[in-house]
């Protein structure tokens, strides 16, 4: 039977047809980029973590250099108790290793804390132990996230870098440029709270504050808060550690 090809229901019929067909073609190629994609965001989390620490690295050369910089990754619950340690290389698809902590995905479930677990990175540089810790929160357009190192003396902040989504070109968007990130390098975590703020652009600061940025206050605010609230968990587990790694 020969069908009209000016008629409604042909029209109709293909529209169908093309919707069905692109749609499967996009599920398939989303499908196919996945496991690229995901190693690409791999990629890039240990780019992050290893540049808090102050070693720089590339885009398929980085693995490698995480594994020798990076000498435990440990979770821990919202009590600063271990959950978890895993060392060498990491193990694409374990959720329980804790390297595959989604924390910008737990923090936008915005589940309670306490059934959630955090990751921290043991790691040594030139003999010296370093910590570095995730960070994520709020900008004023959407998350902003990134990573704290702290000295062996778990107090100490040796490096810092953070990153965005969509936060203003030339205002908040500069958290991730060095001029905002270099201030962090010496300053301190206090023991107690706040444990760390970002003032607003010109005031005083202190040893466990740095300057924000002029028209930013907003982003500034929202980097001040996560590290405040994230090493809120963290010092838990700074405080409860042996002796000997402090």
């Amino acid at each position: 039977m020969a069908f009209n090809k000016n008629s409604n229901g042909y029209t109709f019929l293909f529209a169908i047809v093309m919707v069905v067909l692109v749609g499967a073609i996009l599920a398939f190629t989303s499908l196919s980029l996945k496991p690229m994609q995901k190693a690409n965001a791999a990629e890039k989390k240990m780019m992050n973590i290893l540049g808090a620490i102050g070693v720089p690295s590339e885009r398929g050369a980085v693995e490698a250099k995480f594994v020798d910089f990076v000498k435990e990754r440990v979770s821990i619950d919202s009590e600063g108790r271990k959950v978890d340690s895993r060392s060498g290389a990491v193990e694409a698809g374990d959720a329980s290793d804790p390297f595959n902590i989604d924390v910008q995905k737990d923090f936008r479930s915005k589940a309670d804390a306490s059934t959630l677990n955090f990751p921290l990175f043991a790691c040594n540089k030139e003999g010296e132990d370093l910590y570095v810790v995730p960070v994520v929160g709020k900008g004023l357009w959407g998350p902003i996230w990134g990573y704290v190192a702290l000295e062996s003396d778990m107090e100490t902040i040796y490096g810092a870098v953070f990153d965005h989504k969509t936060e203003t070109p030339g205002l908040g968007a500069e958290i991730k440029e060095g001029f905002f990130q270099d201030p962090f390098k010496g300053k301190k975590i206090n023991m107690v709270a706040p444990h760390f703020t970002v003032v607003k652009g010109g005031a005083p600061t202190t040893e466990y504050s740095v300057d924000g940025i002029t028209g930013g206050t907003i982003t500034s605010k929202g980097v001040g808060e996560m590290v405040d609230r994230t090493m809120a968990i963290y010092l838990k587990y700074f405080q409860s550690a042996p002796k000997a790694q402090k």
